[in-house]
C-alpha cells in the first residue's frame, strides 16, 4: 500500500462513516505513514521512525497497542 493509498483510504472510511477528518485517528510506524497522520485529525506515531515521530501529534516507543488508549 503507498502513502497516498492509505490517505485517501483513511478519507473514503471517514466518508463513508460519516465522521468529521477532525476526528479520526491514525496510527502508523514509518514515512510511508506520514501523509495518512497528516490527514487525519490525530496522528500518533507508534515505535516509529524519526521522520514520523516529527509529524504526529503524540509518539508511542513502547510495543503496547494499549497506550494509544491514554492519547484518545
Amino acid at each position: 500500500v503507498t502513502a497516498t493509498g492509505k490517505a485517501e483510504a483513511l478519507v473514503q472510511i471517514a466518508h463513508r462513516l460519516k465522521i468529521p477528518l477532525s476526528h479520526t485517528v491514525a496510527i502508523g510506524d514509518g514515512a510511508n505513514d506520514i501523509l495518512m497522520l497528516g490527514t487525519a485529525g490525530f496522528g500518533i506515531a507508534f515505535c516509529a521512525k524519526p521522520k514520523l515521530k516529527a509529524v504526529a501529534q503524540a509518539s508511542i516507543d513502547e510495543k503496547n497497542l494499549l497506550k494509544i488508549l491514554d492519547l484518545i
